[in-house]
């Protein structure tokens, strides 16, 4: 019974809109523990705080949740329609992460994975129970997608698959349903550096490490605060994420196509000088619907600012300047060191 509801299950999340469904168990990363103890002891965590919190159900998906069985692992691809790596060309325009182009994906995500949960509560025997998480939880999705064999972590440390690329979500379904796990998937990185060597911040101390702290997508999304000089002149006009190490991958080759229209067509990539003339409510009405919203207008423009001083482009000065007064005093440091940075270019 428990094989065949296996099969009837990822044939439904398939049928749902997901492109790959792998099972494990909870108990099956003894060493995320570990891992994750060296990494925040090393505080390569940053302003991170929330990851220290709760470790013990972080590093242990079976203490999050004693009775779960089974943890049902599933890819969402969002694989763009378009080259990251072109729109750094474009230096008087912000480039922003593919993942955030569209509609949020924690609320997409979560939403099929209740209709596939309910499922499978209407399958199997009175009295099993569900939970469902998309990023938002202490669960390390990574290393259990490795576990499951939905793909295997890289030496960027995402999570890639040789049937998928590197352009997929992930989400879990922890069930008190016992289903028989998938074998692990085993790394196929080979000897390649690729993700290693174009890390403009040189976030990687070693292959499969990452130093949070120097990574642009940590800068720009989690980091408060001034960002240190000496990385903000080389995070060039990415002003939320960074996809570098995502879109250099060789196995992108074969990439899936995303299946869900929504996570295209977005934001894409707006004029500095445009996105410098927001207010709040300016902010929040062009971002509604986005990840990007959750940053906050100050945030957002401490970034835009930074992109408009490595833009080289004088012309820009005049979309700064009016900052120099800004309320924030990130916002107006930021502008000061744009307008400065402009002024050396020219």
């Amino acid at each position: 019974m428990s094989a065949e509801l296996k099969a009837r299950l990822i044939e439904t999340a398939l049928a749902e809109g997901f492109s790959k469904a792998r099972i494990t168990t909870p108990d099956a990363i003894p060493q995320a523990a570990e891992r994750l103890a060296a990494f925040v002891g090393a505080g390569m965590h940053g302003q991170m705080g929330w990851m220290e919190e709760r470790m013990g159900w972080r590093g242990d998906p079976a203490a999050l949740w004693s009775e779960a069985r089974s943890v049902v692992m599933l890819a969402e691809t969002y694989t763009p329609d378009y080259d990251p790596l072109d729109l750094l060309k474009a230096r008087d325009h912000g480039v922003i992460s593919a993942y955030a182009q569209g509609k949020d994906y924690h609320d997409l995500v979560k939403k099929r994975l209740k209709r596939v949960g309910r499922w499978l509560l209407d399958q199997a025997p009175e009295g099993a129970e569900i939970k469902v998480f998309v990023d938002t939880a202490p669960v390390m999705e990574k290393p259990l997608g490795e576990a499951s064999g939905l793909g295997w972590q890289g030496k960027h440390t995402n999570l890639l698959a040789r049937d998928l690329g590197s352009w997929f979500f992930l989400g879990a379904i922890f069930t008190t349903v016992e289903l028989p796990p998938d074998a692990p998937e085993m790394s196929h990185c080979g000897s390649c550096t690729a993700c290693l060597d174009i890390c403009p911040t040189e976030a990687f101390p070693a292959p499969y490490q990452l130093d949070a702290r120097r990574c642009i997508s940590y800068l720009t999304i989690e980091h408060k605060g001034p960002i240190d000089e000496e990385l903000r002149a080389k995070m060039g006009n990415r002003i939320y994420g960074c996809d570098d190490c995502l879109a250099v991958c060789p196995w992108n080759k074969f990439a899936a196509e995303a299946r869900e229209a929504r996570y295209h067509g977005g934001v894409g990539a707006p004029p500095l000088a445009e996105l410098a003339a927001l207010d709040d409510a300016g902010f929040r009405a062009r971002f509604s619907g986005s990840p990007i919203k959750r940053i906050g207008r100050d945030r957002f423009l401490r970034n835009v600012l930074y992109a408009i001083g490595n833009s080289g482009d004088p012309g820009l000065a005049e979309a700064a300047r009016p900052h120099l007064d800004d309320p924030d005093p990130v916002v107006a440091e930021a502008a000061q060191w744009a307008l400065s940075r402009l002024e050396q270019a020219a």
